[in-house]
């Protein structure tokens, strides 16, 4: 299991690692993490412009075994979990009957009867209740708690690729978005996915908890050629946010579903039926009230966590995140906003400690990086 500490927040395999190099250390979903090891605006450009490591070994990681193991995970989700072929991943959700999220992850098929779901650290114990719960009599199933088994790492940045290759016997040129393989790294067993939360090329390498110093120690060495850094939480907010990616407990909660949150993409309507689909077909033919929109702070301050935009003096919605963006050096910010005036280029003021700064709405996400 993690260790815990004698406050009984709980320790990744890597919480040495991060106090040596200076980390400062926060509670996070019940984990003992690394905000930053110095400057989040540093480690921030040392993912856009080199690469950053990243311990994310908090993230659960739940298997699903068994002959019915893909039909199940495909009621349990609304992407399509039956066109996934073995060696591929996809974005899905755990939504209620009335198709709001529990949660948001990571799907990956393996061969035969297996696939693996990567769920976020502070949903870990509500997920796996829900999973179980629904498997249960369901003698084709089997639900596998792998969380405390595994450490994760994510390399993310543009020299990704060329610090990992010389450390695996994978093929990472023939590695596409979202694919993955089982192969070594530094000479120990792991799976590595070619996904990320940071809007970077990238790779989040699976390990057996006990060899995570080894491999953390190995690509730090490699990558100090690089440029490489070891980045912490707060790099990861910022990155994650420029690129317009959903955090949940901000963008998604049971309050909201997928068509809100402008991942209508991961709904499939035409297969089989999911937990939610009866809620979702209702929501889609009446419409949604209010939409996931990004925007620029154009006044003085940053704009944070349920600050109210306002248009006059109408409340017409919230934000859900808001940072000083490093790449943009201007402050940005995601919310919800009613339909009526959720249009890139409008207008709005938000409401920071008391006083009104301007606001103009954008399309999401303010970065893509360049496919070059």
């Amino acid at each position: 299991m993690a260790e815990a500490s004698e406050s009984g927040i709980r320790r990744t395999p890597l919480a040495e690692r991060h106090r040596e190099a200076g980390a400062r250390m926060v509670e996070f979903a019940g984990f003992e993490m690394p905000v930053h090891y110095g400057s989040v605006m540093d480690e921030h450009r040392a993912v856009r412009e080199a690469a950053g490591l990243f311990d994310v070994s908090h993230m659960g990681e739940i298997e699903i075994r068994g002959e019915e193991a893909a039909a199940f995970v495909d009621w349990l989700t609304p992407n399509d979990v039956r066109s996934l072929e073995p060696g591929r991943a996809h974005y899905s959700g755990l939504l209620t009957e009335e198709g709001t999220y529990i949660d948001d992850l990571l799907v990956y098929k393996f061969g035969g009867d297996r696939l693996l779901l990567v769920v976020n650290a502070a949903n870990r114990g509500k997920d796996l209740d829900w999973i179980l719960e629904r498997a249960e009599g369901r003698s084709g199933v089997r639900v596998v708690d792998r969380s405390d088994e595994l450490a994760l790492l994510a390399l993310q940045g543009p020299g990704a690729e060329e610090i990992l290759e010389p450390l695996t016997d994978l093929d990472l040129d023939s590695l596409r978005y979202y694919r993955f393989r089982e192969g070594s790294v530094h000479g120990r067993e792991a799976l590595v996915s070619r996904t990320g939360y940071t809007g970077e090329d990238g790779f989040e390498i699976y390990v057996g908890k006990e060899v995570a110093v080894d491999v953390w120690d190995a690509l730090l060495s490699r990558g100090s050629a690089f440029d490489l850094v070891p980045a912490g939480l707060g790099a990861r907010d910022t990155l994650r946010m420029e690129a317009g990616m959903a955090l949940y407990g901000h963008e998604l909660d049971e309050e909201t579903t997928p068509w809100e949150a402008g991942l209508g993409w991961v709904v499939k309507l035409d297969g089989e039926p999911f937990v939610g689909r009866e809620a979702l077909v209702r929501q889609k033919e009446e419409g949604v009230q209010r939409r996931l929109i990004g925007f620029e702070v154009q006044g003085r301050g940053i704009a944070r966590q349920d600050h109210r935009l306002l248009h006059g003096e109408e409340e017409v919605g919230r934000v859900t995140s808001g940072t000083f963006s490093p790449t943009f050096e201007r402050a940005l910010g995601m919310a919800y906003v009613s339909v009526e005036v959720a249009e890139a280029g409008t207008e709005l003021e938000v409401e920071i400690r008391r006083r009104r700064s301007p606001v103009r709405l954008e399309k999401l996400p303010f970065y893509r990086r360049s496919k070059s």
